[in-house]
């Protein structure tokens, strides 16, 4: 396998939020860098697990693929840009909000003898599978904190999350996948300089 090769692997879902999960859709560096989408039906089956997407569908749309990738890149930018308080393009995830828009009905509600609005998610198109996630990443980009949206501190991790906690001191993606890793190497470089 080539160094800088690209596997695919489960998804991660530690980020606290839709938006970072996509984009933790590709982590880790050099031989351990993991890819969750190698092909349409890969990027279908992480939006099931999102759960966007209802289980009864079965057929990934033709560009899924592609336009996830160019989302998950365009999502990065955004997010990154934002924490420095700097500008970036938003052409993607506004490509993706505009095209995959939810329609909106009247619809008479029998149960409560009224009419009410519903909206109805198209599954036609690509960008109609990946609006909920540009629709996440809207709502990170505009109603968190972004100083509670981090980076793991282990020096191997990639992955984003929000920063939940009441202290608001959280340190790495989890406790189970680095956290205690880097607990014990802190703990072996203490216990070696003594």
């Amino acid at each position: 396998m080539q160094e800088n090769a690209k596997v695919q692997k489960a998804p991660l879902f530690v980020g606290d939020d839709l938006a970072l999960d996509f984009i933790n859709s590709e982590f880790g560096v050099g031989p351990a860098r993991h890819e969750c989408f190698a092909d349409d039906d890969a990027v279908l089956a992480w939006l099931k697990l999102a759960g966007v997407v209802p289980d009864g569908i079965d057929a990934a749309p033709e560009g899924l693929l592609e336009l996830a990738l160019q989302l998950r890149e365009n999502a990065k930018s955004l997010v990154n840009a934002a924490r420095h308080g700097t500008s970036a393009d938003a052409a993607v995830v506004n490509h993706v909000l505009q095209a995959g828009r939810a329609s909106k009905e009247l619809e008479w509600d029998n149960a409560n003898g009224s009419f009410k609005v519903v909206r109805r998610r198209l599954h036609e198109n690509a960008a109609s599978f990946l609006e909920p996630i540009a629709q996440a990443v809207a709502r990170l980009l505009t109603d968190t904190p972004l100083d509670l949206v981090r980076q793991c501190e282990a020096h191997d991790c990639t992955l984003m999350f929000h920063d939940k906690t009441k202290s608001h001191r959280r340190r790495w993606c989890s406790m189970a996948i680095c956290g205690n890793r880097m607990k014990v190497a802190a703990f072996r470089s203490r216990k070696k300089g003594e």
